[in-house]
């Protein structure tokens, strides 16, 4: 048996809202506390989380940017020519989406989403690793590039594998005594949520199977290891989305060209444009300002949210909706779902979670980012006190007082 594990469960999504009032995991994590979210999606949260640090120093914010001087999705475009109604549909997309990441070798999460054809070629798509793997942050070490410099044996989860196969994958590497650390990663509740919304009877379902997880996974961790450190936190919340906003259909009536004067990435909760004359932004940011459901954020803001970007790669202008507020048709999707995040931080919804086993949380543990410093002093003191061990049993082993 070891002395330590430090056991980080990152459930995407399980926001403060959702569990405030919800008995989950307190039996075996009573400790809780809400924290604080970036602005942005989970493609800014969780590299947030990974490296300690805030969107405009690590650069992983939004996934597509105007780039087309290092666009790899020229080869798309004459897939312009094929009807909408079959290169919207999402099955088509995700076919798509598998084949074009393998062609070009992205290891991190990636989608088309519904980027059109027509204008593909002049986007870049910006998480093309892993932040779940050393070398993973766009700008940066992340938490395995310090486990891998510390020489800290550690298990992290595939995202793109089943959840109980990713529980499955961890228990084997606990029972086997093989790890100093470990970080798992489960993303349904965040798919249940977009789907049915957070008041949905399948939500307290799903919280009630990961408790069931959790406590098995605690029960093999504390037949391998004297002492686990539970971790059980998140990345943001979830909104219901109540109101339809039709923001595309208001610009494109400025009679304006995408490509020629502006061009915009409609995300789920934000748009973001950059302009290529003056008429183009005047006439843009004018009809922004009358637009009720949201709101133009000033770089002020931005940088107070440190998310603020010096060469303005990911927008020019970030226009952002009010919470419950779905941006439909945008390039996420032509049709509505049912709960969304990326709103602003200090919406009610946006609110990360942690519970632990942990008898307090120190007063300094306040935004996801500082999860980062958690898992950093926790591996190192695993590390510290499983080696210790270790050298003892050697140690032990080879004095025999039989043969004094």
């Amino acid at each position: 048996m070891k002395p330590l594990l430090p056991l980080f469960v990152f459930v995407d999504a399980c926001g403060w809202e959702i569990i405030k009032d919800d008995p989950f995991c307190r039996a075996f994590a009573p400790n809780r506390r809400r924290l604080s979210s970036v602005f942005g999606y989970s493609s800014a949260c969780v590299p947030s989380i990974l490296s300690g640090r805030w969107p405009m120093e690590h650069r992983n914010w939004c996934y597509f940017v105007y780039d087309p001087a290092h666009s790899p999705f020229k080869s798309l475009r004459p897939l312009r020519w094929l009807p909408t109604a079959v290169t919207s549909r999402r099955i088509f997309r995700r076919w798509l989406t598998k084949f074009v990441k393998t062609r070009l070798g992205f290891r991190g999460y990636f989608d088309l989403y519904n980027i059109p054809f027509q204008h593909i070629a002049l986007f870049d798509f910006t998480e093309k690793r892993s932040p779940l793997q050393p070398g993973g942050m766009n700008r940066g070490p992340n938490i395995f590039d310090f486990l891998e410099e510390r020489s800290i044996a550690y298990h992290v989860s595939a995202p793109e594998k089943p959840e109980q196969e990713n529980l499955a994958a961890l228990v084997r590497d606990i029972e086997a005594e093989t790890i100093d650390f470990a970080f798992l990663y489960w993303a349904g509740l965040d798919g249940l949520l977009h789907r049915v919304g957070n008041q949905s009877p399948e939500v307290p379902a799903k919280l009630r199977l990961y408790e069931r997880w959790i406590e098995q996974l605690c029960k093999a961790a504390s037949e391998h290891y004297a002492e686990v450190r539970l971790y059980v936190f998140s990345d943001h919340g979830m909104a219901n989305c109540d109101e339809l906003l039709d923001l595309r259909a208001q610009i494109n009536s400025l009679g304006l060209r995408m490509g020629r004067d502006y061009v915009v990435v409609y995300d789920s909760t934000m748009a973001r444009f950059w302009f290529f004359n003056e008429r183009a932004r005047q006439l843009i940011s004018e009809a922004l300002q009358q637009v009720p459901q949201g709101r133009i954020v000033p770089d002020s803001e931005l940088r107070e949210l440190r998310a603020l970007f010096a060469d303005r790669y990911f927008g020019e202008l970030i226009f952002l909706v009010k919470e419950g507020v779905l941006i439909v048709p945008s390039h996420m999707g032509e049709r509505p779902i049912r709960g969304m995040h990326g709103y602003h931080p200090a919406e009610k919804h946006s609110y990360a979670a942690l519970l632990t086993n942990q008898t307090e949380i120190p007063e300094r543990i306040e935004a996801i980012p500082h999860m980062f410093h958690v898992m950093a002093h926790d591996a190192e003191l695993a590390k510290t006190r499983n080696q210790e061990a270790r050298s003892g049993s050697i140690n032990q082993a080879r004095f025999d007082p039989r043969a004094a």
